[in-house]
């Protein structure tokens, strides 16, 4: 059965060459390449305003990525920056919160990473830490500074979740962040937490796969095989919604 995987894109702006501030509409190529390798047909979405759009988006898609980037507007949770988070991108967050609402409401399943888990949280209610050093007892290094495919620090998995079909009780996972999840949405359960206390995964309560995970596991899957069948088993519950969508229609 042909899949398309929407993964969310990002606009990146040209710093010199010959346009200098002309911007691009992109994603890192690791989350084409995972979701070509478990089976899907990869689409890059870009940001856009308008909700017609972003909703003909999960239309035709069967099962959406939310890839990593920028750090969540802390107003859309209540907060007011402070001076450790970095640069918001507004239309990205409207767009992701939009494109997220139409899919889950049409029970596609969404596979969300690193800032796709923080936004998955935000829209149905959580909230963040701005940054790690406001977590009390937080001592885990959750930004290693290279070696993108190696694991650098473990995670303990709550025994009823879908991650636990896949690594059992605990897992060693790559870390490239300095926010993390404070409030869990409701609906929503954590699923896996580092060493620190630290939510690294969340899952929406339900039939629906809708899983969040604080790592990258797109920079693993070609290396770590376990990683890879993270993105199958996304795959195999799209699969699985598509059929069901077909049956009943």
């Amino acid at each position: 059965m042909s899949v398309l995987i929407g993964i969310s894109g990002s606009i990146i702006v040209d710093e010199g060459g010959r346009f200098p501030g002309y911007k691009r509409a992109y994603v890192n190529n690791d989350y084409i390449e995972s979701a070509a390798l478990s089976g899907g047909v990869p689409v890059i979405l870009p940001v856009l305003e308008n909700e017609d759009m972003i909703k003909a988006q999960a239309d035709q898609i069967d099962g959406l990525i939310l890839s990593g980037g920028q750090d969540v507007n802390p107003l859309l949770y209540g907060e007011e920056p402070t001076t450790k988070t970095g640069s918001p991108f507004l239309a990205r967050d409207r767009s992701e919160e939009l494109l997220l609402k139409h899919v889950i409401e049409q029970g596609k399943p969404v596979l969300a990473i690193c800032r796709g888990l923080q936004i998955l949280n935000v829209a149905y209610g959580g909230t963040l830490y701005q940054d790690l050093s406001d977590v009390e007892g937080s001592f885990v290094k959750h930004d290693q500074y290279k070696n993108t495919s190696d694991p650098s620090h473990s995670i303990t998995i709550l025994e009823e979740s879908h991650l636990h079909t896949l690594f059992g009780s605990e897992t060693l996972i790559n870390s490239f962040h300095h926010q993390a999840i404070k409030d869990v949405a409701p609906g929503f359960i954590a699923s896996a937490w580092a060493k620190d206390g630290v939510i690294e995964a969340i899952e929406k309560q339900g039939e629906s796969f809708v899983v969040g995970v604080q790592w990258h596991p797109e920079m693993m899957a070609k290396e770590h095989e376990s990683m890879l069948h993270l993105f199958k088993l996304f795959m195999n519950h799209v699969e699985q919604a598509k059929k069901t969508s077909q049956a009943l229609s």
